[in-house]
């Protein structure tokens, strides 16, 4: 038996299809708006750190702040009893000593800094270096 093959034209063949590519996958995603003002993903996780650490330690004064009014009106109010104006006292020294230490934290990281790395910003703000 004889077979008779015809060539077909380019137009008439299928081709089966591609499997997508992995990197294109998904699309192109981007960033949510109000993100972009913290760069690229090496920077802006360390610019996103450092504003919230700079929001934990306005807490922590305002916290503070108030913490020292209340105790002072504790102060004001005990008329005289002992019991109350020590509570006082102790809401006020352990307001003060918060505040310590966290300047105290500052301090020893700037130290720290300017001891290893020669810069006493570098560890208050890092800079990361990636590939």
């Amino acid at each position: 038996m004889k077979t008779l093959l015809t060539k077909l034209p380019p137009e008439d063949i299928t081709i089966a299809p591609q499997p997508p590519d992995p990197g294109a996958f998904f699309g192109q995603i981007l960033q949510p708006p109000g993100i972009s003002e913290y760069g690229d993903f090496q920077t802006g996780l360390i610019n996103f750190a450092n504003n919230i650490l700079k929001l934990l330690i306005a807490g922590a004064g305002l916290f503070a702040f108030f913490n020292i009014i209340i105790a002072g009106y504790t102060f004001l109010s005990a008329g005289g009893d002992l019991k109350k104006i020590e509570q006082a006292w102790a809401r006020i020294w352990q307001s003060l000593l918060g505040l310590l230490f966290v300047a105290g934290s500052f301090v020893l990281a700037a130290i720290f800094g300017w001891l290893i790395f020669g810069d006493p910003g570098a560890i208050l703000s890092p800079a990361i270096y990636g590939p």
